[in-house]
């Protein structure tokens, strides 16, 4: 390849990374992608969910001379010492003394609500089937679904801890009864030719899986946009110029092939650069106190992805990539005109869209399953479906190198078509041309 190559090269990067459309476009993403990251944490901060609840409950007075062993004053106390025990408590109890009668006891509640004492109260119904009372709890807000979890987790809490309590048992038998069961899951290599997935062949913890799965995440993510927002540049590109006949000019000075290749490098490296941005601004926010804590809580650190996942997922990021971009300069080649773009890389799109659904709706919850294996060996789903059978499975090397060959060989069978294709339709102006001419015109070129 002479200079004439890499001058397509440069220029297709130049112009389009210098470009306002280019520019407000990343860095659009890029503010949306900081906001989506931080949302939780903005939405904490102005909803005010970091302070504690407080809900309300009757004081009676008669509890205390009951013999049962759950009365709403005990349960308040017992909720009380729950949720005080926590490092932030969600909520905390307070009491309402009683008013004389249950409708002036109602419009108690009420007033504390109104003057912003509580945020809420609960009531208590006897229920002896049962031998707990029934709770409801009311408040002005419509749905108060984490409030009402919280105090049915707590409830149940409260209640086992009472039955324990007034059963008599040794301390012993307490602890032994309310211990936690610890359940750890690991990946394992069982299979002959396995090992792929698995570190030293050792096996997966549920952190490293845990980053496993986000990394998958991320690759689908970034090859999918990649092959949308290049492969729609290229073809666009490719035929504006031939709308414009500023291709005639071109052609004239660079040969067709070293030109679709040209563009279809220049667009990668257009790509790359928009894609390294997006990862700067993830890992910047990902490290951002907030953020960073939350991942600690989950065990989750970059130090964990697995290296042999990451290579393997770069080289489908890149087989794919220029699989679908020849595709694209094929298709943009032969149509003339800019409106009817659309419809004719439709087909494609569509290919790109089932491997990325088929993946994200049925991979990510069964990679094991008969559809990813037979997906993982056809070319256009390849990337996306071994991808994710390298990181939340264990496939054999055998069929991971069998699918690099076959994404190899179909991107050379591919880039031949299409240079041919390329050749012969970028000078094809007026109506698009039918398969019928434009075999001909790829016999004869």
């Amino acid at each position: 390849m002479n200079n004439s190559f890499w001058t397509v090269v440069g220029f297709t990067a130049k112009n389009k990374l210098r470009g306002k459309a280019f520019l407000v476009t990343t860095l659009i993403i890029a503010v949306i992608m900081s906001v989506g990251i931080n949302l939780p944490y903005i939405i904490s901060k102005f909803s005010g969910e970091g302070k504690t609840t407080a809900i309300g409950y009757l004081d009676s007075a008669g509890d205390q001379a009951k013999s049962e062993l759950f009365t709403s004053t005990r349960i308040a106390a017992m909720l009380n010492s729950y949720y005080g025990a926590q490092e932030k408590p969600e909520l905390k109890l307070v009491p309402i003394a009683e008013a004389g009668s249950a409708e002036a006891n109602e419009q108690a509640l009420k007033r504390a609500v109104a003057d912003d004492v509580i945020d809420g109260y609960i009531e208590f119904t006897p229920d002896k089937a049962s031998g707990f009372p029934a709770v409801t709890y009311k408040s002005e807000s419509l749905m108060e679904s984490k409030v009402s979890q919280s105090l049915k987790t707590a409830l149940q809490a409260v209640k086992m801890d009472g039955v324990i309590n007034g059963g008599g048992l040794s301390d012993e038998l307490k602890a032994l009864l309310t211990k936690p069961i610890v359940l750890d899951t690991v990946q394992i290599s069982a299979g002959e030719g396995a090992g792929t997935g698995a570190i030293g062949g050792q096996g997966k913890s549920t952190e490293q899986q845990g980053m496993d799965i986000a990394t998958v995440y991320v690759i689908i993510f970034m090859l999918f946009m990649a092959i949308m927002i290049s492969g729609q540049m290229i073809a666009s590109e490719i035929t504006a110029e031939k709308s414009s006949r500023v291709m005639e000019i071109l052609i004239t000075s660079v040969a067709p092939l070293k030109a679709m290749f040209g563009k279809i490098l220049g667009m990668f490296l257009v790509v790359l650069t928009q894609l390294a941005v997006y990862v700067v601004v993830i890992v910047i926010n990902m490290t951002l106190p907030q953020n960073a804590d939350k991942l600690n809580e989950f065990g989750i650190s970059l130090n964990m992805i697995d290296p042999v996942l990451l290579v393997y997922a770069i080289v489908f990021f890149l087989t794919g990539f220029f699989l679908f971009a020849t595709l694209f300069a094929a298709v943009g080649s032969i149509v003339s005109r800019t409106e009817d773009l659309g419809q004719a890389v439709l087909p494609i799109t569509m290919l790109s869209l089932a491997g990325f659904y088929i993946c994200m709706f049925g991979g990510l919850n069964s990679p094991g399953s008969m559809l990813m294996k037979v997906s993982s060996f056809i070319p256009f789903f390849a990337p996306y479906a071994m991808v994710v059978r390298l990181g939340l499975s264990d496939p054999s090397t055998w069929q991971v190198w069998l699918s690099i060959l076959i994404l190899l060989a179909t991107i050379f069978v591919s880039g031949w078509l299409s240079a041919k294709i390329y050749r012969a339709g970028v000078l094809m102006y007026g109506k698009k041309p039918s398969m019928k001419e434009l075999f001909k015109a790829m016999r004869y070129r």
